[in-house]
């Protein structure tokens, strides 16, 4: 997987991403790739892992999505937010 992802034209590093996403206080972890998309060349996909008894819904996702608008810009916002459990992690502990 690559760590940087081209959204229309703007190559942009993932961990950007996923920065800007945990900073956000209901979110644990976050990883991000790039997904195929018919625009954009690519889009961004999420997975998101979120802080215990938050609960996923679609006000947070859009919440998470304005989140990162405002910490990046526009051209950052998240294609789709997956709600992941847990994210597979290296023996070390860094998510892979």
């Amino acid at each position: 997987v690559d760590d940087v992802i081209n959204v229309s034209g703007h190559r942009m590093g993932t961990a950007e991403v996923e920065s800007a996403l945990v900073a956000h206080p209901k979110v644990a972890e976050a990883a991000v790739v790039g997904a195929p998309h018919d625009i954009k060349g690519q889009g961004i996909y999420a997975y998101v892992t979120l802080m215990n008894g938050v609960e996923a819904t679609e006000d947070l996702r859009k919440e998470l999505v304005k989140w990162v608008r405002t910490e990046i810009g526009p051209i950052a916002s998240p294609d789709l937010i997956q709600w992941a459990p847990g994210l597979p992690k290296t023996r070390s502990g860094k998510i892979m």
